[in-house]
């Protein structure tokens, strides 16, 4: 099989979706693999180190997308590659279709087999290519959230871990899964005060267990949730449904019980988010203020980490492209049912349920 590894394009993304070692790994299996010229400079990699373990690098993206019969990305496919894609050629990425028609559109309209990493489950039904950027997201949420507490970002003027004779912050996390358990850990790092929101109450059940003592697990529902809003100075938005729209927690009204300069950073607001004023953002303009209310919402959050999150990327990646590469998707998927729930779209057709549901469309399943 003919891979192919584009550059990214998408606004400040840095990672590239294959290090040298998976192109090692399938030159070795005998497939070409076409690297895009300077795919990996934003994340560490030279076009030599690609050149030594058997890649061929091409310029331009079209030169990618005209011979790959398989395209490995990391992101959604923006509009000028959607109109490279061709009938029956798989696209292997991120897409996050549920909050976005135009891209959900376009690769309908392209016939390309669109497998979406964040669908993808193991044996355990977890979701092991979304994991390491939640892990990562969930991190730099904190990171992000602390920055823009600050003052001259137009936040409350608060050190997140406080000092000796001043109180912490207290950050809010809505979601006690990947994303929410990684920003816990590093929020209580920090010293701050942290409080878990879930509706499952096994699983706060576990975090109570686990987490330090200046983390807290709560009950989520909505007088629940005003309340704490009402006390949160950073609140991190860690809703998932997967491949489905974020559900609405915080609306435009409950903005109003918020402090003025308080943050929110939704994690989710490539599926949609969870708060109803998120947009999507990008790295260069990250915030935007409603009612008083700091908002930060870039979607590719852990673009700008490239080189950390680019091998964790192709750790996770590399045995489902492998087995992509090695048997055709049909076959990789029919042998393998957590990889069948990656495949969205099938030439023209939606073969998941969320992303259909979400437009209206009419639902296929996958004929592998």
């Amino acid at each position: 099989m003919i891979v192919g590894i584009p550059k990214e394009t998408k606004t400040h993304e840095y990672r590239v979706s294959m290090t040298p070692v998976g192109v090692d790994e399938l030159v070795r299996r005998g497939h070409r693999v076409l690297v895009e010229t300077r795919a990996g400079r934003d994340s560490g990699f030279a076009d030599e180190d690609y050149t030594a373990v058997g890649a061929e690098m091409v310029d331009g993206a079209a030169a990618v997308f005209e011979q790959a019969d398989m395209i490995v990305k990391v992101k959604e496919p923006q509009a000028s590659e959607r109109a490279m894609m061709r009938d029956g050629q798989v696209m292997f990425t991120y897409f996050h279709f549920a909050a976005d028609r135009a891209l959900t559109d376009g690769v309908i309209e392209s016939g390309s087999i669109a497998v979406a990493y964040e669908t993808i489950t193991d044996d355990l039904g977890r979701l092991p290519l979304l994991t390491p950027m939640s892990e990562v997201a969930g991190k730099m949420s904190i990171q992000e959230g602390a920055k823009y507490l600050e003052h001259p970002q137009l936040g409350r003027g608060i050190l997140l871990g406080g000092v000796p004779g001043v109180e912490p912050a207290e950050v809010l996390i809505l979601g006690g899964g990947v994303v929410g358990t990684n920003a816990a850990k590093v929020a209580a790092g920090l010293g701050a005060r942290v409080i878990i929101m879930d509706v499952n109450i096994d699983r706060l059940r576990y975090l109570d267990d686990v987490m330090p003592a200046n983390v807290s697990t709560v009950f989520s529902d909505r007088l629940t949730l005003l309340r704490y809003l009402a006390t949160a100075d950073l609140v991190i938005g860690a809703v998932l449904i997967p491949g489905a729209r974020c559900p609405t927690l915080i609306t435009r009204e409950s903005l109003s019980v918020m402090k003025p300069g308080a943050v929110i950073v939704d994690v989710g607001v490539d599926q949609g988010g969870c708060c109803e004023t998120i947009r999507p953002t990008t790295h260069d303009d990250p915030t935007y203020v409603v009612d008083h209310v700091v908002h930060y919402g870039v979607a590719n959050m852990p673009g700008a980490v490239g080189r950390t999150s680019t091998l964790a990327l192709t750790n996770a990646t590399l045995p489902y492209t492998i087995a992509l590469a090695d048997k055709g998707w049909e076959r990789a998927c029919r042998d393998d049912a957590g990889l069948a729930a990656g495949v969205n779209i099938e030439r023209g057709k939606v073969t998941n349920k969320p992303v259909a549901e979400a437009f209206e469309l009419e639902f296929s399943p996958a004929s592998a």
